[in-house]
Parts: C-alpha cells; sequence; structure tokens
C-alpha cells in the first residue's frame, strides 16, 4: 500500500503534494478545557499553508451536555462543505501537539465514508522541526460538496457497551494514563467518577509514539498492542475520556492491521457520571487491568 492511500502521511509527502489540486489540509489543533488554550487562535497565529481549521467542539453534537459527541450526517456535510473538504479531495489533518487530535477528525471522516484521509505524521511540530513554511490569519475556501455515507459499525454508543459487559464480544481498550485507568487522582471531566469501564485493557496513547513523536511502524504497534492484552484478530472498541485520544489508538489499531475497531463516542465523559440512586446502569472498576 502505497503512503498516499493509507491513513498516515509524512510531512515530506505533504510538502511535496501541497499544491496539488486535489489535496486539502485542514488543522484540528483542540485543547482540553483545563489547558486554557484554544485551538483556533493557535492556528490563526501560525499554520500550514492552505490549511482550514476543523473545530471539534464546533463540528459535533453535545447531547445532555457531553462534548464534542458525533455530528448528524447533515451538520457534518454541510460544515466541512463549507471548509472545502468535498467528495472528490484527499483530506490531509493535523494538529499542534503533534499526534493528538488530528485521530479523531480522521475517525470522523472514516465514519462518515470519506477514505481518502490521512493523519500527517509527527503533525505541526515535526513539520516546523524541518522548517517547513507556515502561513498565518484565515483562509477562505472554495465551498464543495461533501456526501456523508454513515458507517455505523465503526461507532459504538452507551447501550451497546452495556450489553458487551454481558456477551463481552468486544475488547475494550482504554486511551487514559493508567492512573486515571485505575481510578487514582482527580478526574479531567468534572462531576465523573474515577475508574473505567469493567473487563477493559489500558493502552496509554503515548505509547504509540516514537521518541520523535511519529507513530511507530505497524508491527512494533502491534507488539505494543498485544502488550496490553489486545487479540487484533477480535473485535476491539476504543475508548477514553471524551473520545479524543479513543482515536489515536484507532488509528494504530488500523495501521497494525486491525479490521475491526469500533469507537466509544461517549467514552468516560459518559460513562463515568453519577448514576441515579439504586441503579447500577453503567458499572465502573478500579485498579489495574485484571
Amino acid at each position: 500500500m502505497s503512503e498516499a492511500a493509507g491513513p498516515l502521511v509524512s510531512t515530506a509527502w505533504l510538502a511535496e503534494h501541497l499544491d496539488a489540486p486535489d489535496v486539502r489540509v485542514a488543522d484540528a489543533s483542540y485543547y482540553l478545557p483545563v489547558e486554557a488554550k484554544i485551538g483556533h487562535e493557535a492556528y490563526l497565529k501560525q499554520h500550514i499553508p492552505g490549511a482550514v481549521f476543523f473545530d471539534i467542539d464546533d463540528i459535533a453534537e453535545s447531547p445532555g451536555g457531553l462534548p464534542h459527541m458525533l455530528p448528524s450526517p447533515e451538520t457534518f456535510s454541510d460544515k466541512v462543505g463549507k471548509l472545502g473538504l468535498g467528495d472528490a479531495v484527499k483530506v490531509v489533518i493535523y494538529d499542534s501537539r503533534g499526534v493528538f487530535s488530528s485521530p479523531r477528525v480522521w475517525w470522523t471522516f472514516t465514519v462518515f465514508g470519506h477514505k481518502d484521509v490521512a493523519v500527517l505524521d509527527g503533525g505541526l511540530p515535526k513539520w516546523l522541526a524541518e522548517g517547513r513554511p507556515v502561513e498565518e490569519g484565515p483562509v477562505e475556501p472554495h465551498e464543495r460538496h461533501f456526501t456523508a455515507r454513515m458507517n455505523g459499525l465503526l461507532l459504538r454508543e452507551l447501550d451497546q457497551i452495556q450489553a458487551n459487559l454481558k456477551s463481552g464480544r468486544e475488547q475494550l481498550l482504554d486511551a487514559r494514563d493508567a492512573k486515571r485507568f485505575a481510578g487514582g487522582g482527580e478526574e479531567i471531566w468534572p462531576g465523573r467518577r474515577n475508574g473505567h469501564i469493567p473487563g477493559s485493557r489500558n493502552l496509554p496513547f503515548q505509547q504509540l509514539f516514537a521518541a520523535d513523536g511519529t507513530m511507530l511502524d505497524p508491527p512494533q504497534l502491534a507488539g505494543r498492542f498485544c502488550a496490553a492484552g489486545i487479540d487484533l484478530t477480535k473485535p476491539v472498541v476504543t475508548t477514553c475520556g471524551s473520545g479524543i485520544t479513543a482515536a489515536i489508538l484507532s488509528l494504530g489499531l488500523a495501521l497494525a492491521g486491525a479490521r475491526n475497531t469500533a469507537l466509544y463516542d461517549g467514552s468516560w465523559a459518559e460513562w463515568g457520571l453519577p448514576e441515579a440512586e439504586g441503579k447500577n446502569e453503567r458499572p465502573i472498576e478500579t485498579g489495574a487491568p485484571s
């Protein structure tokens, strides 16, 4: 498989194809509320030439106050079309932290049926380290048509995760750090309980990267998943705090050759909510994986 056809492209590939008429670039920089930093402001200060800004919190739904949940097909089509990200273009996603929030947008495009989408390996930090050009200010894109074809097989919702507690058909893999997974310390999302979904395995997303911030190669990725107790030949559902870093695991799984994967969109922001007295609809476990 050529680099251009895969879910990951290098900075060298993008630099060579930056002016191609069928390539579009989007900056998906995102920061947690506790970080007191705004992705769009960072984008306006510097971004890869021609890149538009994909706002993860805006191109989303917020049912019950949950953060940046998957939007409707209609909302997605309308908003990405206005960004100039249409049916006939290759979309390359990057973010200002390296590979952090860009996989979430890669996953969202794949959910809506766009196969020609990739993450920039190493993101903006690698691009800058190589002395490649940037520009500032907004970009005015030419609106394009985007046809959303929802692929629900890539998405898991609350009732499906609840059903899986009984069936155990799908492996659950949590991208949060080991301390949060085990239930120690303060949970990042306010008002949530501490712990993890029963039966989950844990693989902190940071373990998928080499020292330079690029993704590990496929055999190394497969080794990390195997060490975390995951069988790549069986279904895997990724989860995290709010559906952002779970997509890093989803990207890693795709690179490692896994073919039956999905992402739990609500993740701990939903599962960790307090339960009504007398109900046990979203049980939790604490401690390391068994």
